[in-house]
């Protein structure tokens, strides 16, 4: 596996891991990619999914090693017991620097694996609080209390402001330098401008629960290089 995932931390239990950006947290099914799972699976044999995040979402994963902690782990996350909090760039201004998403959402009728709000979908709230205005975009910390597939990205799509290089729910577009740099020029050994970043802006950053045995853990996944390199770009040439 070229991106290795590294293990924030693991007991006896469950083990905490920072996905890289570009890796499935579960095999899809055709079963040809690498996928998280299956590299702990090839480590430790038993290994029990709990949740997911999206291919190109990176940071905080868990995944239980016994049966009885996955019950309890998928139990807390389904009742809302767990903290997740996610960092994205967005697209935009926000109007209002901090407020909540309450809009259910259900899986595209004709479409599959695309998300749409709906009134018969299911409950999804998500908070969101803008940390940073950046010009053309913002960077924003989300705490997510229901853990539908892409709410967050499909809440964002809803106020107007997607995540960067969101495909499904945005345009898509990689970010280059030379869209927010006046007078780009390209260096003497670089035919095109390389994209600065080109995958879905979006960090799963800290998980916080309390497990079977009482001990309460807060899990943290720094913002990954890709993400730090554009914020870093984007408040150099702010002004």
């Amino acid at each position: 596996m070229h991106n290795k995932p590294e293990i924030i931390y693991e007991n006896d239990h469950f083990i905490a891991l920072n996905k890289p950006a570009g890796l499935l947290s579960i095999p899809d099914r055709e079963g040809k990619d690498p996928s998280l799972k299956s590299w702990l699976r090839e480590k430790y044999g038993n290994i029990f999914t709990v949740h997911r995040l999206d291919r190109d979402t990176s940071g905080v994963i868990v995944f239980a090693k016994d049966e009885a902690t996955h019950q309890y782990l998928s139990k807390i996350f389904e009742e809302r017991a767990v903290e997740k909090i996610y960092t994205g760039i967005v697209q935009g201004a926000l109007a209002q620097p901090k407020g909540s998403v309450d809009l259910p959402i259900m899986e595209h009728p004709t479409k599959p694996a695309v998300m749409v709000i709906n009134k018969r979908g299911r409950t999804s709230l998500t908070d969101y609080e803008v940390l940073e205005e950046l010009g053309l975009y913002s960077l924003v910390q989300f705490r997510i209390h229901t853990g539908r597939t892409h709410q967050i990205r499909v809440h964002m799509q809803a106020l107007g402001h997607p995540i960067v290089c969101d495909e499904t729910y945005g345009d898509g577009r990689p970010v280059f330098i030379s869209s927010f740099k006046r007078n780009y020029k390209l260096s003497k050994d670089e035919e095109q401008e390389r994209p600065i970043l080109h995958r879905l802006a979006l960090h799963s950053q800290l998980l916080h629960f309390q497990d079977q045995q009482g001990e309460f853990h807060t899990l943290e996944a720094p913002l990954p290089k890709d993400m730090r390199a554009l914020l870093q770009q984007l408040r150099k040439w702010k002004g």
